[in-house]
């Protein structure tokens, strides 16, 4: 089964655009930028300079694209950015990595989305084994998969990204059960994942919502070289949808 990026949707349902990051050669940071995105940026170099651009250039397109406004118009809160501040009501969560960012929008309900290369974690038994629960050491040793370890990281760190909590400590917030029944920290019943291959990388969405759904997911051509702000085309691109389950409260 294989969805279209640019399937239509309700404006409801969570959405996720993506685009690739491109080489090019040092330039000025953008004026759009804002004083405290200034001030990080200068803080990097090189491709790690390029890869904080095209988050930021990013944010820009997906916020502009899910409110209906023009990016130039369009930025997020300083520090982490999870949420819009112009325009406001829609919540954020940023992911990017090996040239590829991504960038989830909801209207006004929590999200988290995390994206990673497929064949990433090749030792992930000693991450298991150091993080996981004893639950989940027990089958995923048994299934001995790293695609299966995988599907669980990304599962972990989507929780965390939309319950606004950091690594340290809170991994086991989350349990993920055989079949992938997901258990969390939280006492609400309205929360949902969902998780598809697209472009060679596994993503992962954690949102608030009142029913599993597919996020609206869109591939936008890669940022000009200076970073102008234009208004992103669209790229076709297919995506494979794995599962979408409800997280069920811990007992």
């Amino acid at each position: 089964m294989a969805g279209s990026s640019n399937d239509c949707s309700p404006d409801t349902r969570p959405a996720i655009w993506l685009c690739h990051q491109t080489d090019g050669i040092e330039t000025p940071p953008p004026v759009w930028l804002t004083e405290y995105e200034q001030e990080t940026v200068g803080k990097f170099s090189g491709p790690r300079e390029r890869e904080y651009l095209t988050s930021r250039w990013l944010i820009r397109q997906a916020i502009g694209k899910s409110a209906r406004c023009s990016p130039e118009s369009c930025r997020p809160v300083d520090g982490r950015p999870n949420a819009s501040r112009n325009p406001e009501g829609w919540r954020l969560s940023l992911s990017h990595s090996h040239g590829l960012s991504a960038c989830a929008t909801h209207a006004g309900s929590s999200v988290g989305l995390d994206l990673e290369p497929c064949q990433r974690h090749p030792q992930w038994q000693k991450v298991a084994r150091r993080w996981f629960s004893p639950v989940e050491q027990e089958w995923l040793f048994r299934e001995d998969d790293a695609n299966t370890f995988l599907k669980v990281w990304t599962l972990k760190e989507a929780w965390l990204k939309a319950t606004g909590r950091g690594i340290a400590g809170n991994l086991q917030s989350l349990e993920v059960r055989k079949n992938f029944e997901i258990y969390g920290d939280q006492p609400d019943e309205d929360w949902q994942a969902s998780c598809c291959y697209i472009e060679g990388y596994l993503m992962t969405l954690v949102f608030r919502g009142s029913r599993p759904q597919w996020p609206d997911i869109t591939l936008l051509e890669p940022p000009p070289g200076d970073f102008t702000l234009v208004d992103a085309l669209s790229i076709e691109a297919s995506w494979e949808p794995l599962f979408q389950r409800t997280i069920r409260p811990k007992s």
